[in-house]
């Protein structure tokens, strides 16, 4: 599980970060990166994925467990690049990215976080 400090929970942290309107897309996941830091601050990871993705919520949450352990892995690991510059990101999935498995979504999410 991601620790509590690295997570995006605020409605209004979500609204700010999409207004920043800095987008890439990938293989059906979408990362929206927020405001550059200033000050030394966690980086914090929303994961979303639309009730129009799919209508059962168990495919849904599937695809924002992967995304996550993902993105839990790679920040163990040290391979996030540029991303911790910024103060927030969100990863949304998207239609294309519900029957991946997690190794394609973990190069998805890294290839994303490479673009920054």
């Amino acid at each position: 599980m991601l620790p509590k400090q690295f997570r995006l929970k605020n409605k209004a942290a979500f609204a700010a970060t999409y207004r920043i309107k800095n987008s890439f897309h990938k293989g059906g996941i979408t990362l929206f990166a927020g405001k550059k830091k200033k000050e030394e601050l966690p980086t914090r990871a929303g994961f979303v994925v639309s009730k129009k993705t799919h209508k059962r919520s168990v495919k849904r949450n599937r695809l924002k467990r992967l995304m996550r352990e993902s993105y839990r892995l790679l920040l163990k690991s040290g391979e996030l690049g540029n991303s911790q510059q910024y103060l927030s990101l969100i990863f949304v999935g998207g239609e294309n990215a519900l029957g991946k498995p997690m190794k394609e979504v973990q190069n998805i999410i890294k290839q994303l976080l490479g673009r920054l």
